[in-house]
């Protein structure tokens, strides 16, 4: 930078600099100026002078400026691999359309269907899917956008002309009948409805379609329907078509539906391991009780029921468009006021449980979700335990372990106190990104709110304290003393915090060396929890990592058990399926990025996606394996890149 530049700089004249260095003859200092003050067009000109095609790209796209992006597009995508690392770029930046474009152009369809998909162009992605083998994802991408823009007739031409070359013709058929006649895309639709029409064997119908297409000029060219079928859309007891699958355990699994009769998203619980005679029968009594307490708690913070079908059996209850607070908490931090302000909400939804004689008895952030407004809804009471509270409930351990409070863990009985344990157990994760131990008060000062966040102090530490005490007698009598305590200090609704989120440590954890037990396959067996563990032993380095994927905590991610300091150990889970062989499938490299993002989002890297570390179960599921050091030098770009390696097709 010559010194009359670097003057105008220092004196913040940075249009004036930017310029004067582009008549100097330095198009690279003109184009870092111009994007300092924000004139993205000639920040794209300039880096193109200079033969930064990819940075000049993506100003371009920033700025809006179609024809320079155009211009930069048509240089840049001369060199696949420099094309390839600035669509992952685009990608991050927002701009989808422009990294589609990129990705398609050196060859790489499934990432520029995804990309074309994130940018709205299903049509786009649909053709390009559907040209790589991948005709179900094709038909959910078309399914999914026509969701978000329901008046999008283009949409409803693309999907049923895909349904019709796959021989389903009726779905294909009925698909193209609702583009009205009003549409400018009428015309098409007939085009192809005429084709599916004729092959069901419906003459009349066929003669009204053409009499109709003729008047609008007559039919359009259309491709030939094909087979093999391909199975689009389900449906479940009758009137729930299908949209994908959001969870499942051994006892049920949780799908996304549209509720044709009523037209509104909804999610279907199946039980899924019913047998009278053995032991499926108390996991189904549990899912019945799941009925009968949500058919009495009619309450704003309690997810609604919207239907029960005793052949299934199943619940059918309302969609919580917000996610879960897993979610939440594996995209960002919360501020405390936000943090406290769920904790009210759940502590509402048990005030009003426990009225009813209900103990909810498995709360934990999967349970604890968000309505279209925001509104925090209290889920999943199927091991709720329905009884006067006077009675026990101590047959098996129910709930899930890492909230569950002190006298659960033991099998002792759950009470109104319990609940408020584990909503304790959510407020401190919310604050702190850690979970605590069992030692009430004597937790550590750095490890306690005030030692995250610099708006809290001591007071704050003493009502959440009082939540998680081992003593029962020690916490708050009930849900509405709990409320009160929370509501009597000010919560900060801004972001302050010192120190990073931690692994979950549990000091009632009986030492390694007495529940740890060599299994043949090489794995351990936690003699505790009755479940198999592989080790690690810990460094600086393994317990960075280990936080990193504990807090992505992706079900694509080998998930970290436990941090055993005292042993010198990271327990995690054992990897599922075996070591990738061939090309993913459009959908799995769908899920793993999607592993990989919240894996970044924490600020780590995995450094090591390649086949050894992908594996692959029976069921097509895909799984990343934990690599204790990244490759040299590693970045997220190098992780997607290796990803895209991966799903080549």
């Amino acid at each position: 930078m010559d010194s009359d530049v670097a003057k105008l700089v220092a004196d913040q004249r940075l249009e004036q600099a930017a310029e004067l260095a582009s008549v100097r003859g330095d198009p690279t200092t003109a184009s870092a100026l111009f994007e300092r003050a924000c004139r993205f067009e000639s920040a794209a000109d300039e880096a193109f002078r200079s033969g930064d095609f990819a940075r000049s790209l993506s100003l371009a796209a920033m700025g809006s400026d179609e024809e320079a992006a155009e211009r930069a597009f048509r240089s840049l995508v001369r060199d696949p691999l420099a094309s390839e690392r600035t669509a992952f770029k685009l990608e991050r930046q927002g701009d989808n359309a422009w990294a589609a474009r990129l990705f398609e152009s050196i060859g790489k369809p499934i990432l520029a269907a995804q990309a074309y998909e994130r940018s709205g162009n299903a049509v786009a992605a649909a053709k390009l899917l559907e040209a790589a083998g991948e005709v179900a994802s094709a038909a959910r991408a078309l399914e999914a956008q026509a969701r978000k823009e329901p008046e999008r007739w283009d949409l409803h031409v693309a999907l049923g002309a895909l349904l019709l070359r796959h021989g389903k013709t009726h779905a294909g058929v009925r698909v193209l009948q609702k583009v009205p006649e009003s549409s400018r895309d009428r015309r098409a639709a007939l085009s192809f409805l005429r084709v599916g029409l004729d092959s069901l064997g419906l003459p009349h119908a066929l003669i009204e379609a053409e009499q109709e297409l003729a008047a609008l000029g007559g039919p359009l060219e259309t491709e030939a329907p094909e087979s093999p079928p391909v199975s689009v859309r389900a449906r479940v007891f009758g009137r729930y078509a299908i949209v994908g699958e959001v969870a499942s355990s051994p006892s049920a699994r949780v799908l996304e539906c549209i509720d044709s009769v009523q037209r509104e998203r909804v999610a279907v619980k199946i039980f899924a391991a019913y047998d009278a005679r053995g032991g499926g029968r108390d996991a189904l009594a549990r899912f019945e009780r799941e009925v009968r307490v949500l058919g009495t708690l009619d309450h704003p913070n309690v997810v609604p029921l919207r239907d029960y079908i005793p052949e299934g059996p199943a619940l059918v209850l309302a969609w919580m468009s917000h996610g879960t607070l897993e979610q939440m908490l594996a995209r960002e931090p919360l501020a405390p006021a936000r943090a406290v302000e769920i904790a009210l909400g759940v502590l509402a939804a048990l005030g009003e449980a426990h009225r009813l004689g209900v103990i909810h008895r498995d709360i934990k952030p999967a349970n604890v979700l968000f309505d279209d407004a925001g509104v925090t809804r209290l889920g999943d009471f199927g091991v709720a335990h329905l009884s006067d509270l006077s009675a026990t409930a101590t047959a098996g351990v129910l709930g899930t372990f890492g909230y569950m409070s002190p006298e659960q863990r033991e099998g002792r009985p759950a009470g109104v106190r319990s609940d408020l344990y584990s909503v304790g157990v959510l407020l401190w994760e919310m604050l702190t990104g850690e979970r605590p131990d069992a030692r009430g008060v004597e937790v550590a000062p750095r490890t306690r709110p005030s030692g995250v966040h610099r708006d809290l102090d001591a007071r704050h530490d003493e009502i959440v304290l009082a939540m998680v005490q081992a003593d029962p007698e020690k916490r708050p009598e009930n849900a509405f003393v709990a409320r009160r305590a929370l509501e009597s200090v000010k919560w900060p609704a801004t972001m302050d915090r010192v120190t990073i989120a931690r692994v979950e440590r549990l000091a009632s954890d009986p030492p390694a060396a007495l529940r740890l037990v060599e299994q043949r396959d090489g794995t351990q067996r936690d003699t505790w929890l009755d479940r198999r563990v592989v080790t690690l032993a810990l460094d600086t380095s393994t317990l960075a990592r280990a936080s990193a994927f504990a807090r992505a905590d992706h079900p694509a991610l080998q998930a970290v058990l436990r941090v055993d300091r005292s042993g010198g150990l990271v327990w995690l889970a054992p990897p599922r399926g075996a070591p990738l062989v061939g090309a993913l499938t459009y959908a799995q490299a769908a899920t793993l990025r999607e592993a990989l993002e919240r894996l970044h989002a924490t600020g780590a890297v995995h450094g090591r996606v390649d086949a050894e570390h992908v594996r692959v179960g029976e069921d097509g599921s895909v799984m990343l394996t934990f690599s204790p050091t990244p490759e040299p030098l590693s970045t997220t770009e190098l992780d997607y890149l290796a990803l895209a390696r991966l799903s080549s097709i």
